[in-house]
C-alpha cells in the first residue's frame, strides 16, 4: 500500500474516546488545543458510568497529526475507541443527515 501524499492534509478528526472522570473535559480539550495546527476542539460527553466517561472529540485544523493527538489523549489516561470521521483536502465537507435516511455528503 502506498504512503499518503504529503500534500494531503487532515482537516478534521472525530474520535470516540473513553476517559476516566479526571481530568475534566475542559482540561483535555485545552491540552489537545495546544497542539500545533489545531484550530479548534470540541468535546461532548456521551456516557458516564462509575469510573469512566465516553466522549466524542472533534478536532479541526489545517494539517492535523493523528499520532500527536493520540499521544496527548493517552497522556491524560484516555483510550481512543474509534476514529469516526476523517476529513482531508482543501475544504471540509459537512455530513448532513436527512430525517429517516442515511447521512450523505454535500
Amino acid at each position: 500500500m502506498a504512503e499518503p501524499s504529503k500534500s494531503v492534509r487532515i482537516r478534521r478528526l472525530v474520535l470516540d474516546v473513553l476517559k476516566p472522570h479526571q481530568p475534566r473535559i475542559d482540561v483535555l480539550a485545552t491540552a489537545v488545543g495546544e497542539l500545533e495546527a489545531v484550530e479548534s476542539v470540541n468535546v461532548v460527553r456521551t456516557e458516564t458510568d462509575s469510573s469512566t466517561e465516553g466522549i466524542i472529540v472533534t478536532i479541526v485544523g489545517l494539517d492535523l497529526n493523528f499520532d500527536d493527538i493520540e499521544a496527548v489523549l493517552k497522556d491524560y489516561g484516555t483510550s481512543v475507541h474509534s476514529v469516526d470521521e476523517v476529513v482531508v483536502g482543501e475544504k471540509i465537507i459537512n455530513t448532513v443527515k436527512i430525517p429517516n435516511e442515511e447521512p450523505f455528503n454535500i
